[in-house]
């Protein structure tokens, strides 16, 4: 049906609706004296008073009064535009009207959530729709533009939850982009021994998932690359992506390792960061053996080759120690390519699935656990690291000195829920923290302290998980930890003591421990405020990329066409992450088989015939949608990009930058309505 435009002179007819939103707003506001208060106000032809305006049969009551009535303008008085504005601007043009012709009010956060006066409660709802009603004889008809989307999408981050996504899109035959800043994809699941709480090996569930990515013709896997650059809006954004070099040509490698087992470091010498430097690596290394790609890199830090010493003419000359015997091993395959630089690919995509993941809390800010100062206290990370086949030990718990712990404390809420680090619940900690103290007595039988502030077992299965482990002979205790220091009645083994209360029998426990492991907490990616400038986005108080809607969009952002995976939101565990993961799949998918992007008409645009060229709009606009024509030495603005934040309406010194639904007429009038005299 094509929507109503009341005629030029055709007087304004007002329908004014307040909801009762239950309680949210009636128990504040008298919302029968509103109505009646309203109904005497000028142009208004309906006013009424409903408890649910957003079901079915209020809003079938707005259609049925611009039906019967011949209403022309609509106002409604319920909860914040940003939760039902699309409802009530869809309802109005399902009765032939054009939806920009409705106006909300917010008297719910604005008013009733935060007054404790009703009078004046009821007065202030009074004076919000008369703004309201002052406001909308001035609105405008307008069209919702539509915008081809591009059908590619881009996943930033190669853990879990995007790879997870990867495959969701991939397999429904859309082309992937997958950029991971590791060599290698898997992210900290690939780091863990098994996952609670079924206790499945972690390499067992992610490997295939890995291996789906690397081999799928639907994606494109960038490793050891990083976005550099994003320009665009939803359905168009062009994307630079820096990818550097391995020294590998990536197409000529089989993974064959011979490079490896060549190299002239006969033994591994340098810290292996994907142990997180508990073993050693050569100057050529595969990450870790199920490593997708399964591609070798050369670390120019410690190669020889890239020791170059200089000769008396200036040139420089490879180091003699090294007999490139790598090169030799690689043979006729030709994959080593010490000249190999920097380069940067350029991809146009439709939308974005931001999947960055987190860091693990530094223990260090917490001197007094003694991380990093008595050899035998641990992360959680690491402790993973040595529990598992693959890690430094091949799965035997060996302390520094050598030795096997027979006493080990676990650390809980280590920079999580304290008011010094961290005041989230980190979410994981607990559960993890009882899957390792399962894991050491079953690879070590030792024994195990567990100290805990308040045992958090959310999910499914996981408060069995809990109970299984409890019954296992682990000691619980609960209380924060106050100290770690020597034991003073040890020899050179590194034992420490633990020292901390124990809340439920209001003693001091001073116990002497062979082992200590520090749950640490999740942190947001130390990136994360680089990528919200790149990607524009925005962030919550703690760092944690920022959702649109914490209940209704979870995994939207604010920017359209950017969507929110796995813990880069929040912390959580693996199954929240791919469940999460496949809703930004589904979110990108909904709208690249839309194919097309609604965008609102709120934009601005500019009076070209006042426009006095300036420029000062343009460094101000944060979508940069503000470009300067030369030949006519005029500002331009893209409406694609526009997205009528008013920054650039209201730095213009001219005035000659004008935004749909905010002109001059509406925001005046809307002042007259509120500062007008409502009945005491």
């Amino acid at each position: 049906m094509k929507p109503i435009v009341p005629k030029k002179h055709e007087p304004v007819r007002i329908g004014y609706y307040i909801c009762h939103c239950g309680t949210n707003i009636a128990a504040m506001v008298d919302v029968e004296a509103v109505a009646k208060y309203v109904a005497t106000l000028p142009n208004v032809a309906v006013s009424r008073h409903y408890k649910y305006m957003c079901s079915d049969p209020g809003q079938e009551l707005i259609q049925q009064d611009i039906r019967e009535h011949r209403l022309n303008r609509i106002v409604v008085e319920a909860c914040s535009p940003l939760l039902h504005e699309h409802t009530f601007r869809k309802a109005t043009e399902a009765a032939g009207l054009n939806p920009f012709y409705c106006q909300m009010v917010n008297t719910r956060e604005h008013n009733s959530w935060v007054h404790t006066d009703r009078a004046e409660a009821t007065r202030k709802a009074m004076a919000l729709a008369h703004a309201a009603i002052e406001r909308v004889p001035h609105h405008k008809s307008l069209e919702v533009k539509k915008v081809p989307i591009n059908p590619d999408v881009l996943i930033v981050g190669g853990g879990i939850a995007g790879i997870h996504a990867a495959l969701t899109l991939a397999n429904a035959g859309k082309m992937v982009y997958l950029v991971e800043r590791e060599p290698t994809i898997g992210g900290h699941m690939a780091k863990f021994d098994k996952t609670y709480p079924t206790l499945d090996c972690a390499m067992c569930v992610l490997s295939p998932k890995m291996a789906a990515v690397g081999s799928h013709p639907n994606i494109h896997l960038w490793t050891y690359s990083e976005v550099a650059k994003v320009d665009g809006y939803v359905g168009n954004f062009q994307v630079t992506v820096r990818r550097k070099p391995r020294y590998i040509v990536e197409d000529l490698c089989t993974g064959c390792q011979e490079c490896v087992a060549a190299c002239v470091f006969k033994e591994p010498k340098f810290p292996d960061e994907f142990n997180l430097g508990l073993g050693k690596r050569k100057p050529v290394f595969l990450p870790f053996a199920q490593a997708i790609p399964p591609i070798v890199m050369i670390d120019p830090e410690v190669c020889l080759n890239f020791k170059r010493g200089k000769n008396p003419d200036g040139t420089h000359t490879v180091s003699d120690k090294c007999k490139k015997t790598c090169v030799q091993a690689c043979g006729d395959r030709k994959a080593i390519d010490f000249k190999q630089t920097e380069e940067t690919k350029n991809i146009t995509v439709g939308t974005i699935v931001m999947a960055t993941g987190f860091k693990i809390f530094d223990a260090r800010r917490t001197p007094f656990f003694g991380y990093g100062i008595y050899p035998n206290v641990y992360n959680a990370l690491e402790v993973e690291r040595l529990i598992n086949a693959s890690g430094p030990t091949e799965g035997e718990i060996v302390l520094r000195n050598g030795q096997r712990p027979k006493k080990v404390a676990i650390v809980h809420c280590v920079g999580s829920r304290d008011e010094n680090t961290n005041r989230w619940c980190s979410r994981v900690c607990c559960l993890y923290s009882l899957k390792l103290a399962h894991l050491i007595k079953e690879h070590t039988d030792a024994e195990v302290y567990n100290f805990y502030i308040d045992m958090r077992t959310p999910g499914k299965g996981m408060e069995e998980f809990y109970n299984r482990v409890a019954e296992e002979g682990m000691h619980l205790i609960r209380g924060k930890v106050a100290d770690v220091y020597p034991d003073p009645n040890d020899g050179a083994t590194g034992r420490v003591v633990v020292q901390a209360e124990d809340t439920l029998t209001n003693k001091i426990l001073k116990i002497p421990v062979d082992m200590v492991v520090l749950s640490v907490g999740l942190e947001p990616h130390p990136e994360a405020d680089n990528l919200r400038r790149l990607f524009n986005l925005s962030c919550s108080s703690e760092g944690w990329f920022l959702e649109r809607h914490v209940k209704l969009a979870p995994v939207s952002t604010f920017t359209d066409g950017i969507f929110l995976a796995g813990c880069c939101q929040g912390p959580k565990d693996i199954p929240d992450s791919v469940a999460q993961a496949g809703a930004a799949a589904a979110e990108a998918m909904a709208l690249i088989d839309k194919g097309h992007i609604e965008q609102e008409p709120n934009t601005a645009y500019i009076l070209a015939d006042e426009c006095s060229g300036c420029k000062s709009c343009i460094p101000l606009c944060p979508y940069s949608a503000i470009s300067f024509d030369e030949s006519r030495q005029k500002a331009i603005i893209n409406e694609a990009l526009c997205k009528g934040c008013g920054t650039c309406v209201a730095a213009c010194p001219s005035g000659s930058i004008v935004q749909n639904l905010f002109e001059d007429d509406e925001i005046f009038s809307e002042i007259e309505g509120l500062l007008a005299p409502v009945p005491a």
